[in-house]
């Protein structure tokens, strides 16, 4: 298979901060400022706008698993689903179904921490106008804009209990990730190697310390995020 749904890497260079890969960076901050300023508007379509989410996400990923197959590139060590935002996706495709009130938890801290870190320094090795990078970046934009979706239109809000259910979760789905990576010689959620191309990873200290400041980097990251909602939420109890 050949063009844009082949796999000549070389055809189709992925350039950090390139202008394909800025485009992809504002089309996340027009998401989010859109979901803000027209929630009203999309309240009224709730369901008909999570179901396109649950479509655009599950199409995309059974996309990315069927290329893989079609050009041989499918194996164990990189196409199971447990990389960070792969959990994530696949959480998101949960909440759009059923609005579950933990699992919008677990993917605001666990979904925005891992889809902005892809989309800001990305793993990615094919570039515009390949399909994987659309796949790439669209999948990981939503998960994002899933997060947002939640918050802006349906007045969900991440709470201190979802932070430390969420933290705990990921510590889970490392071990899993952990073992799956001895079976299968896989690197899932970095935590064998750092990713080859630059990454926030790479001023974490040498393997297996960084593992550790993740962990830390990942807690810190979850107060941040949660850090405005808590501070909106003391003032309304101060007006009350």
């Amino acid at each position: 298979m050949d063009g844009i749904f082949g796999n000549q890497y070389d055809t189709y260079p992925f350039i950090a901060y390139s202008a394909s890969h800025i485009m992809m960076v504002l089309f996340l901050i027009a998401g989010i400022i859109g979901l803000y300023f027209f929630r009203t508007t999309l309240r009224k379509y709730d369901i008909g706008i999570r179901l396109s989410f649950f479509f655009i996400l599950f199409t995309l990923e059974a996309g990315y698993h069927y290329w893989l197959y079609s050009t041989n590139q499918w194996e164990s060590s990189i196409a199971l689903p447990l990389q960070l935002c792969s959990i994530s996706l696949i959480l998101c495709l949960i909440l759009h179904l059923t609005k579950i009130k933990v699992i919008f938890q677990y993917v605001y801290f666990l979904g925005v921490a891992g889809a902005l870190m892809a989309v800001l320094t990305p793993e990615l090795f094919l570039g515009y106008p390949h399909f994987r990078y659309f796949q790439f970046f669209i999948t990981h934009i939503f998960i994002i804009l899933t997060s947002f979706y939640f918050i802006f239109v349906l007045k969900y809000k991440p709470t201190k209990k979802g932070l430390f259910q969420s933290f705990i979760f990921l510590n889970i789905c490392a071990a899993f990730a952990y073992y799956a990576n001895k079976l299968t010689g896989g690197n899932y959620m970095f935590l064998s190697y750092k990713p080859s191309n630059g990454s926030l990873l790479d001023y974490f200290g040498p393997y297996p310390w960084y593992i550790l400041v993740l962990e830390a980097a990942a807690l810190i990251f979850f107060t941040a995020i949660l850090l405005p909602f808590y501070v909106l939420q003391q003032k309304a109890r101060d007006h009350s």
